[in-house]
């Protein structure tokens, strides 16, 4: 089967799942209706338990409680329905990814908690986390050879939060924060996709001290005393 997150990016121009993603996030865009958000928890769950491969439209209506009519008249195609859950996945992710370092002070400090939420976000998701367990054939590959498309929407939203920072004095303005961005996403995308024996991923801690020591600083030197 075709890598699961590479066939959601489209090569016609169109945005991909995780640039609508991003959008939505930044946009605060609103929840689904209430049928549609009920196919898409179902559609969720199932995919979680069998696996989007082993999943049909009918398992989903069977454990949404309705017709397959029903699902097909809100999603045309399997691959449709698969993309709007995953959109929606990733849209948390954004989601939660901005609560989680909102309550820091300083932009190290929030750089070290995007770091460890944005690893935890992902190994503990369900859906995301469960696939590259369980069909990582489905899914790194997506990662690796989609000619940079997936780890470029990650970056674009790593850069625009340390533009923000920067913005706000908190980071020097001769930093190149795409290039600080880039260098973070990847990082963080080796360890998603390479297991690591030295770093453990379950201990908060030891991710936080690895922050510490080669993320924060590619910010520079504080650039205030509110730095």
């Amino acid at each position: 089967m075709e890598p699961i997150l590479s066939a959601l990016m489209r090569s016609s121009g169109a945005p991909s799942v995780l640039e609508s993603a991003f959008a939505d996030a930044v946009e605060g865009a609103e929840g689904d209706d209430e049928v549609s958000a009920r196919l898409l928890d179902a559609a969720y769950a199932q995919f979680c338990r069998m696996g989007i491969k082993r999943s049909t439209m009918a398992d989903v209506a069977r454990l949404a409680g309705v017709s397959r009519i029903t699902v097909y008249r809100r999603f045309a195609t399997k691959d449709q329905l698969v993309e709007q859950v995953v959109r929606r996945e990733f849209r948390r992710y954004f989601d939660r990814f901005i609560l989680d370092i909102q309550g820091a002070e300083t932009v190290a400090d929030r750089v070290v908690l995007g770091f460890v939420s944005s690893l935890k976000a992902i190994r503990d998701n369900r859906l995301i986390g469960g696939l590259m367990t369980a069909e990582p054939d489905a899914v790194v590959p997506s990662m690796t050879s989609d000619g940079g498309r997936t780890l470029a929407v990650v970056q674009q939203f790593v850069a625009s939060r340390l533009l923000q920072e920067q913005h706000a004095g908190h980071i020097a303005g001769q930093v190149d924060v795409d290039l600080v961005a880039e260098m973070m996403v990847r990082m963080s995308a080796s360890f998603l996709v390479i297991p690591s024996h030295v770093v453990d991923l379950d201990d908060d801690e030891q991710l936080r001290a690895v922050a510490r020591q080669f993320l924060v600083p590619m910010l520079g030197p504080p650039h205030s005393p509110h730095a």
